[in-house]
């Protein structure tokens, strides 16, 4: 097979080690340091109510709440790592731990598989448990007596909690209450739970008996500032760039400028410097420039539309797709009642309830907050008012994401065809 002489040069360049990356992990959301600046206050909040697993008494539940990007998981999971090597410094028995994000794993089953693995809790042949088939209950019993096999401490995070009750309220308290009760009901061991939440109005629809028991202890992260973001991204630029690589500070300042608009986003922040180290990587340079700072920026900003439009709930997709499709039918204008229609047809094709047109109302305004589309409150005189609206992002990226739903695509095809 014949080289291609640029690909095989690429290659050369990596293998060389002539790369401007020294750790690139060290950029990643999930990367913990050594020091963790400008958190002292809710490491050591954190680090008091879990200290009791130390003389194998039970914790205090935890609510940890802040926007995006506030330090929150790597706190937790910080001090968790600390508990854990001071435990086995002492020679005492360690707690167990586990981490699941409520996002990703959603459903009541995925949430109690994920605990039964991470403490290899197995069926009663010795198996592993599998991803379906088996009854909650059942899965549920397995995990107790795994736990009450030997007396322990178990701390459960639950990172993005708040997406559970979102996805589905009542099987969202449902999983909540069937974790903060387990502590009645297992006789050895006991569970410690870390509910960690982007959404301060989280708490308004719990149940108040998981409510009662979940928020026994609050810690409250606020934003960075400019000059925390600017300290954060300093750190890692030690830890993740090899020595050279950003000669220029007006590097590090664009990117903690462009994170601090964002209301103290650290993860934006480390998200923008990576891509800008890996664009500028990409090129074959040895160091990174401002210009691949605004190259990045455009780059990160069209993959949160993709993630954004995936994420969202059927219902709200279809709201989506009803303003894709009468645009790309060619109206310029589409209003609220207009909207509607297209909705409810959508919600019939995809066998799922037809919102009240209230509801949809609702939804246009979330999608609006999101930037997914634009509205305007027109006046109709003695007729009310309505809302104009259009897409807050470019049709053809739009049309993109939807391509990679099957349900989607046929539909809007069908639609417009």
């Amino acid at each position: 097979m014949d080289k291609s002489p640029k690909l095989d040069k690429l290659f050369d360049k990596f293998l060389e080690g002539q790369g401007i990356f020294k750790k690139r992990d060290a950029l990643r959301p999930t990367y913990v340091p050594e020091n963790l600046p400008f958190r002292e206050e809710q490491m050591n909040r954190i680090g008091s109510i879990l200290g009791p697993a130390l003389r194998g008494a039970p914790p205090s539940n935890i609510l940890c709440y802040g926007k995006t990007g506030t330090g929150k998981t790597v706190v937790s999971k910080y001090v968790l790592k600390m508990l854990i090597e001071k435990a086995e410094e002492s020679h005492i028995k360690v707690p167990l731990s586990a981490h699941v994000n409520c996002r990703i794993i959603g459903t009541n089953y995925r949430v109690l598989r994920t605990l039964c693995e991470s403490i290899h809790a197995t069926m009663p042949d010795g198996t592993s448990v599998p991803f379906t088939g088996l009854p909650t209950d059942e899965i549920r019993s397995i995990l107790m007596q795994k736990l009450d096999s030997s007396p322990t401490i178990f701390v459960v995070v639950l990172d993005e909690v708040d997406s559970l009750v979102k996805r589905d309220i009542n099987q969202g308290n449902d999983i909540l209450y069937g974790l903060t009760r387990m502590n009645s009901e297992l006789e050895n061991s006991r569970i410690s739970i870390i509910g960690i939440s982007n959404d301060l109005k989280f708490k308004d629809v719990l149940d108040p008996r998981v409510l009662s028991t979940l928020g026994e202890e609050e810690v409250i992260f606020p934003p960075y500032n400019a000059v925390e973001i600017r300290g954060i991204l300093q750190q890692r630029v030690e830890l993740a760039f090899n020595e050279g690589a950003i000669q220029d500070e007006g590097v590090i300042n664009l990117v903690g400028a462009l994170a601090a608009q964002e209301h103290g986003d650290a993860r934006r922040a480390l998200d923008l410097l990576r891509t800008t180290g890996e664009l500028a990587e990409r090129k074959g340079e040895s160091h990174v420039s401002q210009e691949y700072v605004r190259e990045a920026q455009k780059y990160i900003e069209r993959d949160t539309i993709t993630e954004t439009v995936k994420t969202l709930p059927m219902q709200s997709k279809a709201v989506l797709l009803s303003v894709y499709a009468l645009t790309n039918s060619g109206q310029k204008d589409i209003y609220t009642g207009e909207c509607f229609n297209a909705y409810a047809e959508i919600a019939k094709a995809l066998s799922i309830d037809t919102l009240t047109q209230r509801r949809v109302g609702d939804l246009i305004s979330e999608l609006d907050m999101l930037g997914l589309i634009n509205t305007t409150v027109v006046s109709k005189g003695r007729y009310g008012r309505t809302k104009k609206i259009r897409l807050g992002v470019s049709k053809k990226q739009i049309g993109a994401i939807l391509e990679e739903d099957t349900r989607l695509s046929k539909l809007a095809k069908g639609m417009l065809g």
